[in-house]
């Protein structure tokens, strides 16, 4: 791909990790201290690995210590990205057709709802 538009372009990005933080960058923002062409804002503890589809823990301590170890053995791999994976790929060419097209936004995409703890 041709990427000479961006020559002599500072991208600036920002993370916020949880709410409480997203807030505190969109006040900043707002007030003109910083500016930023991309915000990836994870609300979930631990981002998406600690979120709701996850196993419920009964403590942060699980919770942390589940992630790290998940974390330690996905560095091990040799293939660690879902799109290089020659399965994901054959997959995608034979069956869900194009990434974020309308049957594999249908299969893989998901959407919350609100649950009562029993």
């Amino acid at each position: 791909e041709d990427w000479k538009f961006l020559d002599g372009v500072t991208v600036n990005v920002a993370v916020a990790h949880g709410l409480g933080n997203a807030d505190k960058l969109i006040k900043s923002m707002k007030a003109g201290e910083c500016s930023y062409h991309f915000i990836e804002v994870m609300t979930c503890p631990g981002g998406c690995i600690g979120g709701g589809g996850q196993p419920r823990f009964c403590t942060d301590d699980v919770r942390r210590a589940r992630i790290s170890a998940i974390y330690q053995e996905d560095e091990g791999k040799p293939m660690r990205k879902s799109h290089d994976n020659p399965a994901v790929k054959q997959l995608y060419e034979e069956f869900l057709g194009a990434p974020l097209g309308k049957m594999s936004h249908h299969l893989l995409h998901t959407k919350y709802t609100p649950r009562t703890k029993v």
